[in-house]
């Protein structure tokens, strides 16, 4: 584990590899799960303020899941998360393009319609981000859905951090990313062995 400000980050996030492989896995972390998309509180206030914007980009299914349950809910552990269609696993802000699992928040992000691009647990995935009251605790979530991210990871040589630079710079800023860059760099080859 290492320390960065009042995070505690495992080492994985810097050894591990992964690329997303929408062709092998079809965006089922959409789709699979026991609960939607974990939301910050104040991304629960942006899905409802933002809603009628992101509203046509949606699937009829969807619409109506969210017209029943409301932009988020709170599922079984008491956490604000997406809510679901009824009866399946899928995120009611999915949509299908060729067979691919994509959120519909984001495509509306993509054309203009919304400044919310999606959930930052879905946009910094497979980080997963526990906070605790002295810290926020940054691990590297393994999901089996996620399998043919690392074997891509490891053909094209990215590790987490790296994949989801973006996300951790919208999360902790652009200084954070830097500081696990640089002790990627002064770990090098340390890093490949426990």
């Amino acid at each position: 584990m290492i320390e960065l400000d009042d995070k505690v980050v495992s080492f994985d996030i810097i050894r591990e590899k992964f690329v997303c492989d929408l062709a092998k896995c079809k965006g089922n972390c959409c789709v699979e799960g026991e609960s939607g998309a974990p939301l910050e509180d104040d991304e629960v206030k942006m899905l409802k303020a933002e809603y009628e914007k992101i509203r046509p980009y949606l699937r009829e299914e969807g619409r109506k899941a969210i017209a029943i349950q409301g932009t988020s809910i709170r599922d079984t552990d008491q956490e604000m998360v997406t809510p679901l269609v009824g009866g399946h696993n899928e995120c009611a802000y999915v949509l299908f393009e060729n067979g691919i699992a994509r959120c519909g928040i984001e495509k509306a992000w993509e054309a203009g319609a919304t400044g919310f691009r999606k959930p930052v647990s879905c946009h910094i995935y497979p980080i997963r981000i526990k906070n605790y009251s002295s810290m926020k605790a940054v691990n590297y979530d393994r999901w089996k859905v996620c399998d043919p991210a690392r074997e891509h990871g490891e053909r094209e040589n990215v590790p987490v951090y790296r994949f989801v630079k973006d996300a951790i710079e919208r999360k902790f800023g652009a200084d954070f990313y830097r500081k696990l860059q640089i002790i990627s760099d002064g770990m090098g080859e340390d890093m490949t062995e426990d």
